[in-house]
């Protein structure tokens, strides 16, 4: 199970676009993915329409347990491969900006409570007692601030995409953002690492965009990637129908797409070989 982290530390820079576009390259790909809304405003789970549930992220961040997750869990209505563990406004409570290790813990925890269930075998020479995978892939959208669901999502994650805009604040938000990643990796997590830095509404032939891309390279290299998420009315269309982007066919769609299903490549690519057992808390 590969965990990805989509983070920005600037706000509106289109970081919950960039999990949902993932969401639904993988969908579209056949892999079956969890999305796990941890920002607030629980945008995500918006777009994604789940069926209600019982519970949300914030009383899995209260307690763990396994029936609690599977309670907040839903399928979304984008089809069959897409679960949502859901959002809420209540998570804020959780958002401390100091939390201990046993708070930072709980998402982690949680996540490998859904890491592996049992095959069930007939009789010799079965597979009883094999981890079969629930989810090959889980995307935690991040909110834009550096508190407890931040630092909770990198103590769990495999990789983190910093999404970024090209503004003049862009190289300072993706700063904080990389200095955070390397920040957790030391203290709590040391199979985190930055998956690499995405810019999101480019805009073709616009100088001032083309000159903070040129100044992002300088900084980070090849972290940037070298595809960009160009500036279509279509994201808003998609996510304004509960749509993914993958399903709105117009050619604008079909460009953002196109960067989604490669990012999507890079993911699953760098997915970690063995993942640790979590931290007991």
């Amino acid at each position: 199970m590969q965990v990805v982290a989509t983070l920005s530390l600037k706000g509106g820079v289109g970081k919950t676009t960039v999990a949902l576009g993932l969401a639904g390259a993988a969908q579209r790909h056949g892999v079956s993915t969890l999305v796990v809304d941890l920002d607030p405003q629980a945008n995500a789970t918006t777009a994604l329409d789940p069926e209600p549930t019982t519970a949300t992220v914030a009383d899995v961040l209260d307690e763990p347990r396994r029936a609690v997750v599977e309670r907040a869990i839903a399928p979304s209505a984008w089809g069959e491969g897409l679960d949502v563990l859901v959002g809420a406004e209540q998570t804020e409570r959780h958002n401390h900006p100091d939390p201990g290790a046993a708070q930072l813990y709980r998402l982690d925890r949680a996540l490998q409570r859904l890491a592996g269930e049992l095959i069930s075998g007939d009789g010799p020479g079965d597979d009883s007692g094999l981890a079969e995978e629930r989810y090959r892939l889980v995307i935690v959208d991040c909110p834009p601030s550096l508190g407890q669901l931040t630092r909770s999502a990198l103590s769990a994650a495999d990789r983190a995409i910093l999404v970024t805009d090209p503004t003049m604040f862009s190289v300072s938000g993706v700063q904080r953002a990389f200095d955070a990643v390397q920040t957790e990796r030391e203290r709590s997590n040391d199979r985190l690492q930055p998956l690499g830095v995405l810019v999101n509404r480019v805009r073709p032939r616009n100088t001032e965009h083309e000159f903070r891309i040129a100044e992002l390279r300088e900084l980070f290299g090849p972290l940037v990637f070298n595809s960009v998420l160009p500036d279509r009315s279509a994201v808003q269309q998609a996510q304004g129908a509960c749509l993914p982007i993958q399903a709105w066919d117009t050619p604008g769609a079909r460009d953002i797409s196109a960067v989604f299903s490669s990012l999507l490549g890079r993911v699953l690519r760098s997915a970690s070989r063995h993942r640790p057992p979590a931290a007991s808390a």
